[in-house]
C-alpha cells in the first residue's frame, strides 16, 4: 500500500498549530500541492517518497515522508525579533497584518539580548508606551499609553486579566516567564471587557514545545545584584503525549536607590496532555516572592529639574524614607489551565480559567509629603530649600481572583466569503481586603545631606475595606475574508457589580454598572505587502468610589479612530506599522496619592511608527517613533486645555544588534540602542516643564559551542534625569542611572 504521512500540528488540528499551513481556504491548496510534489517526487524514484509500481500493478513502499517545520502560532516562541502572528487582539491565531489595530510584540529574544528584567524595560522601545513614569518603582507600576496614565486595569497575562488591589497589584511579575508581551493600542473591550482605551498589555507565559532543550544563566551587575535562571522543558513519554516546562528565577540585590533592594524568587512549571492532533490541555503554574523596598522616590522639582537654593541637585540615590521601615514584600501565586479541542474542520472549543493569588502583608513606607493622606501636615520643601517634609504609610492587601474565558470559534464559508466567528462567554470574581494607616514622622532637615532614625508616630487607619467585584461579559466577532479585503467587527455587553465593606464606618455599599463596546476594522492586502487599514474601536471601565461631594464615580468611557499601514515585504523578515489615531476618554478619574478626583474629557491623538527586522545578515533592528498631542477638553479645575502631566510630545527609539555569521568573528556580536524622551510638563496647571532626555544602551555577546557570554549596559553614560512630575513640591521622580550586567549562559 501506499504511504503518505504528513506529522505533527501543521495539517490541520488545533487552532495553535492551524498557523502552520492556515488551513483556510486558501492554503488547504498548498497542502494539496505540497502532496502532488511529493508523489511526483516519488514517481521520479526519489527517497523519502513513495512510487507506484506500474510494471507489476503492485506499490513499492519507501520512507515514510515527514514534514515537519516550527511554524510560529501567536502563543509560541519566535525566532528573533519579529512576530508574524498574535491573538491579543483578536482573541483567534492572527496574522499581525490582518488585525486592523496597531499590535506591538516584544519576543523573549529581543529581551534577552536587552537583559530585560521588569515590565518597565520590556516596554522601553514601544512606541507610545511607557513603563517607567515613576522611576525605580520596584512595583512594576507608572505605566502610560498612549498618553493615558493606566495601573493593573491593563494588565493581562494569557488573556485573562491580573486584577489587583488598591494597594498592590501583579505588575512585578517577572519578564522572564514571558515567551512574548504584546501591547494592543487603543481601546479593547469588545474582547476584554471593562479597561481603559489607552489599550492593554499582554504577558503571554512560556509553555511546553514538545522540544527538549535546558538553558541555564548567571549573571551579576550593578548595585551588588547576583542572579541565577533556568529555563528546560521536553517530553515526558516516548508518544509525546505529555510535554513540560519549568523556568525558574533566584534574585539577590540592591537597587540605584539606596536602601532600598529588590530580592526576588520566580517559578513557573506547566504541564501539556495532547492525546491527539485536535486536543490539548496545557496546565500553567506561577509563583513569586518578592522582597524588596520603595524604590520610588518622591521629590521636590526643587533640587531635582531645578537646582536648589544652593544650585545643588540631589543625587539619583537619594533616599527620603526610614531605611529600618520601609518593605514591600508581595507574594502572588498562581494556577491555570487552557483547554482546546477542534471537532472537526468549522468547530473548535477553548477554556482559559485562571486563580490568582496576591498577600501583601508587609507594605510600609515613609514619603515625601506630596502624597500625604493627611492634609493638616505641611507637604514638600520648606523655603528654606532643605527641610523636607514626610508622613508615614502602611499597608496590608490579601487577594484572591478567579478569571474564566469560553469561547467557541467556527471557520466556514458562505459563498465567496470566509468567516472565522468568535463567541464568548467570560466571567470574573475578585474578593480582596485593603488596610491603610498614616502617621506623622520628623522631617528630614536637610534633604541634601539626609540623617535617619526618626521616630514613627501613631499610625492611624484611614481605610479598611473588604471588596467583592464581578464581571460577566457576552461577546461575538467575525473575521470575514474576501479576496484581498479583511473585514473585522464585534460587539460585546458587559455586566459588572462591585459591594464595598467600609469597616471603620460600618457601611455597605454597592455600584452595578453595564455597557456595550464595539469594534469595526477593514484592512486591504495588497500583493506587494502593504496593508492599509482603518478601525473604530470603544471602551468601557466602571469606576469605583465618590467623589468630594459623596457622588458615586461614572464609567469612564473611551472612542477611539485609527487609520494606519502595515508592511511586511515578501522575503524580509521584517514588520512595519504606522498608524495615526484620535482617542477621546470620558469620566477621567485621576489620582495624586490618596485624593481621587474624576475630570470632564481628555483627548490624545498622534502618530506612531515602529519597524522591526531580524535579518539573515545577522542584523536585528527595532525602531519606535510616537507624537503624542494631548488635551484635557474639560475640566473642573481649570486646567480644560491643558496637557496633562507626564505626558512627552515626542518619543523616539531605536535598538540595533549584529551578530557576525562567519568568519574568524563568527558568534561574536554587538548591540546598542538610543532612547530619546521628550519634554513632558510637571502638573495640569503647566506650570513648569521635566527637560527631555536621551539615554543609551548597548550590549556586546559571544557565542561559542553551548555557551554565550554577555555584557549588557542601560544608561550607558549614567544620564542623570527626572522620568516625570505630578507636582512642584514633592511629585518628581528619577529614572535609574547606569545599570552594568555581566551574564553567562549555557545550553544543552
Amino acid at each position: 500500500m501506499s504511504v503518505f504521512k504528513v506529522i505533527d500540528r501543521t495539517c490541520r488540528p488545533t487552532d495553535h498549530a492551524k498557523s502552520a499551513y492556515d488551513l483556510s481556504r486558501s492554503n488547504k491548496k498548498r497542502l494539496r500541492v505540497l502532496s502532488s510534489t511529493i508523489l511526483g517526487l516519488g514517481l521520479l524514484g526519489i527517497p523519502g517518497a513513495f512510487a507506484q509500481d506500474t510494471a507489476s500493478g503492485g506499490t513499492v513502499v519507501l520512507d515514510t515522508v515527514t514534514v515537519q517545520e516550527r511554524i510560529e502560532n501567536a502563543w509560541g516562541p519566535v525566532d528573533g525579533y519579529v512576530a508574524g502572528r498574535s491573538a491579543t487582539g483578536s482573541k483567534t491565531d492572527t496574522p499581525l497584518i490582518e488585525t486592523p489595530q496597531s499590535v506591538s510584540v516584544v519576543t523573549a529574544d529581543q529581551m534577552a539580548a536587552q537583559n530585560v528584567e521588569s515590565l518597565g524595560g520590556a516596554l522601553r522601545y514601544i512606541p507610545g508606551v511607557s513603563g517607567e513614569m515613576w522611576g525605580n518603582d520596584t512595583r512594576g507600576s507608572g505605566l502610560q499609553i498612549r498618553g493615558f496614565d493606566v495601573w493593573d486595569e491593563v494588565f493581562y497575562k494569557d488573556g485573562l486579566r491580573l486584577k489587583g488591589s488598591d494597594f498592590a497589584s501583579f505588575l512585578s511579575l517577572d519578564p522572564y516567564g514571558a515567551e512574548r508581551i504584546e501591547i494592543l493600542h487603543g481601546p479593547a473591550s469588545v474582547l476584554y471587557g471593562q479597561n481603559s482605551p489607552g489599550g492593554i498589555i499582554n504577558y503571554v507565559s512560556k509553555r511546553p514545545t514538545g522540544e527538549t532543550f535546558r538553558e541555564v544563566e548567571v549573571s551579576v551587575g550593578s548595585f551588588d545584584r547576583y542572579q541565577g535562571q533556568f529555563d528546560m522543558g521536553g517530553v515526558v513519554d516516548e508518544a509525546g503525549v505529555l510535554s513540560y516546562r519549568l523556568t525558574g528565577l533566584f534574585r539577590d540585590g540592591d537597587t540605584g536607590v539606596n536602601f532600598v533592594n529588590d530580592d526576588r524568587i520566580f517559578i513557573a512549571p506547566s504541564l501539556k496532555w495532547q492525546p491527539d492532533a485536535d486536543t490539548s490541555l496545557t496546565l500553567l503554574g506561577t509563583y513569586q516572592r518578592n522582597k524588596t523596598g520603595w524604590g520610588i522616590q518622591f521629590l521636590p522639582a526643587d533640587g531635582t529639574v531645578f537646582p536648589g537654593l544652593d544650585g545643588k541637585r540631589l543625587p539619583k540615590s537619594i533616599f527620603v524614607g526610614e531605611p529600618a521601615f520601609d518593605e514591600f514584600n508581595p507574594t502572588f501565586a498562581m494556577l491555570g489551565y487552557e483547554f482546546e479541542h477542534r471537532f472537526n474542520d468549522t468547530w473548535l472549543v477553548r477554556q482559559n480559567a485562571r486563580y490568582s493569588y496576591l498577600d501583601n502583608s508587609e507594605q510600609n513606607g515613609v514619603f515625601g509629603g506630596g502624597a500625604n493622606p493627611n492634609p493638616d501636615l505641611d507637604p514638600g520643601l520648606d523655603p528654606d530649600g532643605h527641610t523636607y517634609h514626610r508622613y508615614v504609610d502602611a499597608g496590608r492587601s490579601n487577594l484572591g481572583n478567579f478569571a474564566i474565558d469560553n469561547q467557541t470559534q467556527a471557520t466556514f464559508d458562505t459563498g465567496p466569503l470566509a468567516h472565522t466567528l468568535l463567541m464568548g462567554l467570560d466571567y470574573q470574581y475578585t474578593d480582596y481586603s485593603d488596610w491603610g494607616a498614616g502617621g506623622e514622622i520628623d522631617p528630614i532637615e536637610d534633604i541634601f545631606d539626609p540623617v535617619y532614625g526618626a521616630p514613627i508616630g501613631e499610625l492611624t487607619p484611614y481605610a479598611d475595606t473588604d471588596t467583592r467585584q464581578w464581571q460577566l461579559g457576552l461577546y461575538a466577532q467575525d473575521q470575514i475574508k474576501y479576496e484581498n479585503w479583511v473585514l473585522s467587527f464585534g460587539g460585546r455587553q458587559d455586566w459588572t457589580k462591585s459591594t464595598i465593606h467600609d469597616k471603620l464606618e460600618d457601611s455597605t455599599s454597592e455600584q452595578s454598572d453595564n455597557a456595550f463596546t464595539g469594534r469595526v476594522g477593514l484592512v486591504y492586502l495588497s500583493d506587494i505587502g502593504l496593508a492599509p487599514y482603518l478601525s473604530y474601536s470603544t471602551s468601557f471601565m466602571p469606576e469605583l468610589g465618590n467623589d468630594s461631594n459623596g457622588e458615586a464615580f461614572k464609567p469612564g468611557t473611551g472612542e477611539q479612530y485609527e487609520v494606519g499601514v502595515k508592511y511586511q515585504p515578501e522575503g524580509w523578515n521584517s514588520f512595519v506599522t504606522v498608524s495615526a489615531f484620535n482617542l477621546t476618554r470620558e469620566n477621567v478619574t485621576r489620582s495624586f496619592g490618596n485624593d481621587t478626583f474624576q475630570t470632564g474629557e481628555i483627548r490624545s491623538r498622534g502618530i506612531e511608527v515602529e519597524g522591526v527586522a531580524s535579518l539573515d545578515s545577522g542584523w536585528d533592528i527595532k525602531l519606535a517613533y510616537a507624537y503624542t498631542d494631548m488635551k484635557i477638553l474639560d475640566d473642573g479645575d481649570g486646567t480644560g486645555g491643558n496637557t496633562p502631566y507626564g505626558v512627552p510630545r515626542h518619543r523616539l527609539s531605536i535598538w540595533g544588534d549584529y551578530t557576525v555569521r562567519s568568519g574568524m568573528l563568527e558568534g561574536f556580536g554587538a548591540g546598542a540602542g538610543v532612547r530619546y524622551i521628550g519634554s513632558t510638563f510637571g502638573d495640569d496647571a503647566n506650570s513648569f516643564e521635566v527637560p527631555a532626555a536621551t539615554l543609551v544602551d548597548a550590549a556586546i555577546h559571544y557565542d561559542w559551542k553551548n555557551m554565550k557570554f554577555q555584557l549588557n549596559a542601560s544608561n550607558l553614560f549614567d544620564k542623570t534625569y527626572v522620568t516625570s512630575c505630578y507636582n512642584r513640591s514633592s511629585g518628581c521622580f528619577y529614572g535609574e542611572g547606569r545599570k552594568i550586567t555581566g551574564s553567562m549562559k549555557y545550553r544543552w
